[in-house]
């Protein structure tokens, strides 16, 4: 089967980076494994620039649709679905703003918010063009949205691949537990169509019937889930008790899935024939570990990066925590990181009037060299908290990440957001939009590893 791919919602192209192993900016340059035939990216909030698709071709160039005419720049629910070249393989990492960490589960919209919905574009992809293969990743907490209705979002995904005849395993994977360089939760979605090869094989290993007793299927399901599936095969998982295994059929119809269907998905599960089987899994790792050190520059770093030394403390760097509910600090000390990073305790007042007391916790105010990093986000350099600040390795003083730091945190080679190619011009990317692309993208290593497993998947399909 030939190793074409649709690349939705691509950013600056974190899965075609992947699937080709590209370790450096002058990789690019060279034939690529995977081909891609076709991708979008469209970035809604950018008014002038837009610099993820300009990074993107800037470093692959890009693709025309059936039409001969260049889509790849356009809101993809505008695109003609039809007029997708052919490919066998549609991996995107459709947009999570509406699950994100960055806001709290009970504020999200899921797919009803106005990110949420484009999850219909890829379904519209997926029933014109019929791709054997889907390869998709979203924030962890895809699981369990919304808040209101727990697991109703996921449970109207898996419905629209069961009604294009598809099954689909799912994994949440921290990069972290299997050797790199961030502690990063995503979940990974891959869906196969039931006429494939692949789709057979998998079902004779397991031992998977569908007219089987329930029981039969649990232990079929589990073979897949711990061993012979796809996520299982990448990264192994510790054996389990199928027992724990929970079982849920799909309703028929997506409006009362919609209405009513709430169920609990654990990190790991398939979906097959309508019917889903999840079970909590850990991983098993015990290689080496990439660290927040092994990626840091160790020359001179520009000094745009660094902090000036008043906005560091405010007051003895061993204080790690302020209490402000008698009498609130100076702005120029909450406007230091080691306020911001700080726990706190503040008089709030709720829109009813009540009177309350906010506190949280301290968190580390430099980031370990011996740990990988932490999740990034796209506010990644402002003055934030959850912005990595750490010790510059040649002169010992504070600053925050470059963005070549920030690109090998997510796998990325050094410099691959460096410039764009706007209307014609070859531009420098702002720093703060190099960070805010990562803040946004995958680990690519783990694709890397997904991309060993799919090719043997794909050399046999014409076997």
């Amino acid at each position: 089967m030939k190793k074409t791919v649709c690349e939705l919602f691509a950013g600056v192209g974190g899965f075609r980076c992947g699937l080709n192993h590209i370790k450096t900016v002058e990789d690019t340059k060279k034939p690529e494994k995977w081909e891609t035939v076709w991708f979008n990216q469209w970035e809604p909030a950018e008014k002038k620039t837009q610099y993820a698709h300009d990074c993107y071709v800037y470093r692959f160039g890009t693709r025309l649709d059936l039409n001969g005419k260049d889509t790849t720049n356009v809101d993809i629910e505008a695109v003609d679905k039809t007029a997708i070249p052919d490919f066998n393989l549609l991996v995107g990492g459709f947009p999570c703003q509406d699950y994100s960490v960055a806001s709290s589960l009970a504020t999200s919209k899921g797919l009803e918010g106005k990110k949420g919905i484009l999850w219909w574009s890829i379904r519209d992809t997926i029933e014109a063009k019929e791709p054997p293969f889907v390869l998709l990743e979203n924030v962890d907490r895809l699981l369990k949205s919304p808040a209101k209705q727990r697991g109703r979002d996921f449970g109207i995904i898996l419905a629209c691949f069961r009604d294009q005849g598809y099954t689909v395993e799912w994994r949440v994977i921290n990069a972290a537990d299997y050797g790199y360089q961030q502690r990063r939760r995503r979940t990974f979605i891959f869906a196969y169509r039931d006429d494939t090869k692949y789709c057979s094989t998998i079902q004779k290993e397991v031992g998977y019937t569908r007219t089987a007793e329930i029981e039969d299927r649990r232990i079929s399901m589990g073979k897949l889930l711990l061993k012979d599936g796809f996520f299982a095969k990448t990264f192994p998982v510790y054996e389990m008790d199928v027992n724990k295994m929970a079982i849920q059929e799909l309703p028929e119809g997506i409006g009362e899935l919609s209405d009513s269907f709430s169920f609990g998905f654990e990190n790991t599960g398939v979906m097959k024939d309508g019917v889903i089987y999840t079970i909590k899994t850990s991983p098993k790792y015990d290689g080496p570990q990439i660290t927040l050190g092994d990626i840091m520059e160790t020359g001179e770093v520009d000094g745009a990066y660094f902090i000036p030394e008043e906005r560091l403390y405010y007051t003895n760097p061993s204080v790690t925590r302020s209490d402000e509910t008698k009498e609130k600090l100076p702005k120029e000390n909450r406007q230091t990181w080691q306020y911001l990073k700080g726990g706190k305790k503040l008089s709030r007042k709720s829109n009813n009037g009540h009177e309350y007391v906010f506190s949280e916790g301290a968190i580390e105010m430099l980031d370990s060299y011996d740990k990988p990093a932490r999740t990034m986000l796209t506010s990644e350099g402002s003055f934030s908290r959850t912005t990595h600040i750490v010790k510059d390795k040649k002169t010992g003083r504070i600053r925050l990440l470059t963005a070549a730091e920030t690109e090998r945190i997510q796998g990325f080679p050094t410099d691959h957001t460096k410039y764009c190619l706007v209307t014609g011009d070859v531009v420098e990317m702002p720093v703060n939009k190099r960070r805010f692309m990562m803040g946004n993208a995958l680990v690519v290593n783990l694709v890397e590893d997904m991309e060993e497993t799919l090719s043997k998947i794909f050399k046999k399909e014409d076997n």
